[in-house]
């Protein structure tokens, strides 16, 4: 299908063809064989099929989501950038943000650079109006119906104006009356020209289509072409039965070569047909040539009048970034109970440290070896501990989101740098009050405020480092379940590799080595640094101090820029980890 060069306006939807389509998975296994059809623009398809014969991976090649490695895929003659909508069997949308704030965010995202408020808000009223969710605008999206969440998903879509919508099983887990009314929305944005495609178990939906697209379980096209013609094709009264009929094959492919047969008889009709017709359309291809001619001379001299709109650009960086910042800060804020274990769970280990240890470990006169340590150490850990906890959730749960919020324009790096511009300062108030209370109730030693400065960046960067590890390992994992079993996991070794219960001098070699990947190694020996532990060991006057500082070698001599340059290059390297899990996650999917 290509592009007409005529003087007539655009077509508001979207023709596709697909072309000898196929798609295989690790090795030999196939998905998806050989599948051409053609859709119109304005038309509303359902994809049908038993389970496992590749409904979604069509509609994903349709969309664009994933590359086949058979075929391909045209949008009349040309790929619609800016102009598809997919909404997959996820809902697509943040829960705790009220419906018509998360539109707005949205729309931040989606629309063109230089939109404005006011023109945003105009489009986002006229999506709840169009969706019949303008009542709902104020309700927070996990409150909404099933129904109406599915509609809130396509609304999102909607901000656009795409010329295609692709919708995953979108009747799928609703009440009859319920998927009727989705029904009737979806063909009434085919009526008014947007092209649908929807995969679909339910066989009542596809009554309410133009046209349905029959696969195999081998993911063989067995039929596309209009319901009625569907039913003719196999025999049947009415489509429910159609798996059964495909099943009943003496072999597997018995179905798409009929199909295929007929459609070559068709085309051979049509081709003799237009050889009858052929003399008579001479002069009309005539004119027709002349106003191509007239249309490219045209275009040469500026008049654009017959090419498609540029589609516009995509939101730049730091515009994606302040988005995005403000929406996750807009979600922790609204979420009562996120926000009230974000900040209580520090004051729970604040009050288990001040009864944990006693004051005035720290004096000049009467200084305690050991406990100092273990201070340093639990106050080290404890600002990794919360930079992880706060970043271990943040990805995994929200993966379907990103993953369209992706196809939608969105790059990675705002996204990341997005979560760490709400949580950090979370972080840095939650470290702040631990040092200060603890240094209020005499659990700290006696520094200037120099000092402190120095004993607060070397937390922080602690916390920056375990924010992003927690932030990485949210990445490479699928949902919350995993990323809590790997709490332990990464706990542990900051707990045994960091020289507090062993120190590293009297490590193995494995261990000693193994050390220096611990970021919480480098903020427990900047803390003890700064606190001044080799002094306060050495003239202390305690029997313990000069032994323990011998075990302890050079740990506390460097510079504590030194350990700042270690934890800052952690805080780097696992953002930029994080970034390339969630690229190669992207290729993945779409290879």
């Amino acid at each position: 299908m290509t592009t007409e060069q005529t003087t007539s306006p655009p077509r508001a939807g979207v023709g596709i063809v697909a072309s000898a389509l196929g798609q295989s998975v690790r090795g030999p296994r196939q998905i998806l064989a050989d599948i051409s059809l053609a859709i119109a623009p304005g038309e509303l398809v359902a994809i049908i099929g038993a389970s496992g014969a590749g409904k979604t991976s069509l509609l994903e090649l349709l969309a664009g989501v994933r590359r086949p490695t058979a075929g391909a895929v045209t949008y009349d003659g040309a790929a619609p950038a800016g102009a598809i909508g997919f909404v997959p069997q996820d809902d697509i949308i943040h829960r705790e943000l009220p419906l018509s704030r998360t539109l707005r965010h949205a729309a931040r995202l989606r629309l063109a650079p230089g939109t404005g408020p006011t023109e945003a808000t105009r489009r986002v009223e006229e999506v709840l109006a169009e969706l019949r969710l303008t009542e709902r605008a104020a309700t927070p999206v996990g409150l909404l119906s099933g129904g109406e969440r599915k509609r809130a998903s396509i609304a999102v879509e909607l901000l656009t104006r795409p010329g295609v919508f692709f919708l995953d099983e979108p009747t799928s887990g609703l009440d009859p009356a319920i998927a009727v009314e989705l029904l009737r929305v979806l063909r009434t944005l085919a009526d008014s020209g947007t092209t649908v495609v929807l995969t679909t178990h339910q066989i009542t939906d596809v009554d309410r289509c133009d046209r349905v697209v029959v696969l195999t379980r081998q993911g063989r096209l067995a039929f596309t072409g209009t319901p009625a013609a569907a039913r003719e094709f196999f025999g049947l009264r009415s489509l429910a039965e159609v798996h059964l009929r495909l099943d009943e094959a003496a072999h597997p492919a018995e179905w798409p070569d009929r199909f295929a047969a007929q459609s070559d008889a068709e085309h051979r009709d049509a081709a003799q047909s237009d050889a009858e017709h052929r003399d008579a359309a001479q002069t009309e291809a005539a004119q027709s040539d002349a106003e191509h001619r007239d249309a490219e001379w045209r275009r040469r001299a500026g008049d654009d009048s017959d090419i498609a709109p540029t589609p516009p650009r995509r939101v730049g960086r730091l515009r994606q970034w302040a988005v995005l910042t403000a929406r996750n800060a807009e979600i922790v804020v609204r979420n009562r109970l996120t926000l009230a274990i974000l900040l209580g769970s520090p004051l729970m280990v604040l009050g288990m440290f001040a009864l944990l240890f006693r004051p005035g470990a720290f004096e000049p006169t009467r200084p305690s070896p050991t406990v100092t340590v273990m201070i340093l150490f639990w106050i080290a850990f404890g600002g990794f501990f919360f930079g992880l906890t706060y970043g271990l959730l943040q990805i995994c749960t929200e993966l379907a989101i990103l993953r369209r919020e992706r196809l939608a324009g969105v790059r990675l790096l705002p996204y990341l740098l997005g979560k760490v511009a709400v949580l950090l300062p979370l972080l840095a108030l939650v470290d702040l009050a631990l040092l200060g209370v603890l240094r209020g109730i005499d659990r700290l030693p006696p520094v200037d405020g120099r000092d402190f400065a120095a004993l607060y960046a070397t937390l922080l960067l602690s916390s920056a480092a375990a924010l992003t590890l927690g932030l990485l390992c949210s990445a490479a994992v699928s949902d919350a379940a995993q990323a809590t079993l790997m709490l332990p996991m990464l706990c542990f070794p900051q707990v045994l590799f960091v020289g507090a219960i062993l120190p590293v001098p009297a490590m193995a070699v494995g261990g000693q080595w193994l050390s220096f990947a611990m970021s919480n190694r480098w903020a427990f020996e900047g803390l003890g640094h700064t606190a001044g532990v080799e002094r306060l060991w050495r003239d202390g006057g305690s029997p313990l101090g000069p032994p323990l500082l011998a075990t302890y070698g050079d740990s506390f001599s460097r510079p504590v820029w030194v350990n700042w340059l270690v934890l800052g290059g952690f805080t780097v390297l696992f953002l930029g980890a994080a970034w390339a899990v969630l690229a190669r996650r992207d290729s993945r999917r779409a290879s």
